[in-house]
């Protein structure tokens, strides 16, 4: 897989979730099924953005960024209430992820590459992003719908 069809396809499915973001009434990022709430989870996204950034891309994190979610949503001792902070997040990650994209050499797409969560390459990285961001765009879904 070449690097042009990598991005396009993550940039199709951040293109949705971020517009599905961007749409959402203030008042909706407190609606929560059990411990985790809207807020909760777009912020985590952009999170776990930043991490496979570092291990897998070799990004550093912003400095001033703090890691609040990694832990799971009952360790999480902050609500994220503020839509445009949550964006601008979502937007910054998804911004070291292309960047992140673009720059790595083709040769390396398919070298293993361990990190905390286990040994895969930065084309499994980026298939497990998406997955991950599918499933919490769904999770928010479910939330509008039922909370």
């Amino acid at each position: 897989m070449d690097t042009a069809t990598i991005i396009a396809m993550w940039e199709s499915l951040q293109s949705r979730f971020h517009k599905m973001v961007k749409e959402l009434p203030e008042e909706a990022l407190k609606l929560a099924i059990g411990p985790a709430s809207i807020g909760y989870m777009i912020r985590h996204s952009a999170e776990v953005e930043y991490v496979y950034a570092e291990w897998v891309f070799g990004k550093p994190k912003p400095e001033h960024l703090h890691y609040y979610t990694l832990r799971g949503p009952a360790n999480a001792a902050v609500e994220f209430t503020n839509l445009a902070e949550l964006v601008e997040l979502l937007e910054a990650s998804n911004a070291v992820i292309l960047e992140a994209i673009r720059t790595l050499p083709e040769a390396e797409w398919s070298k293993q590459v361990t990190t905390p969560r286990g040994t895969f390459t930065p084309l499994d990285a980026i298939s497990q992003l998406m997955y991950h961001t599918g499933i919490h765009a769904g999770q928010i879904s479910l939330m509008q719908k039922h909370a």
